[in-house]
């Protein structure tokens, strides 16, 4: 679910863990898929199922793009 209803946890929603794949982004520029799936487990547990809906929620979006010969994920500037 990408908006959070009255019944849903908070943090347990596609919008929450892109958050904070984003806020990870924007600070430091690009990061592995390992270290966000780490950080998305130890944010907020039970979210590792939302991982991929909010990295396409965040590609769809425009704000990332994955660079295949490093491995990583790239936060894109927005002017």
């Amino acid at each position: 679910m990408i908006r959070p209803s009255k019944h849903a946890h908070p943090d347990l929603t596609v919008m929450s863990v892109a958050t904070v794949i984003l806020e990870r982004l924007k600070t430091k520029r690009t990061e592995t898929y390992a270290d966000l799936v780490i950080l998305v487990e130890k944010r907020t547990k039970n979210a590792k199922t939302l991982f991929l809906p909010a990295l396409n929620l965040l590609f769809m979006l425009g704000l990332i793009r994955y660079l295949p010969k490093a491995d990583r994920f790239e936060y894109l500037v927005q002017s």
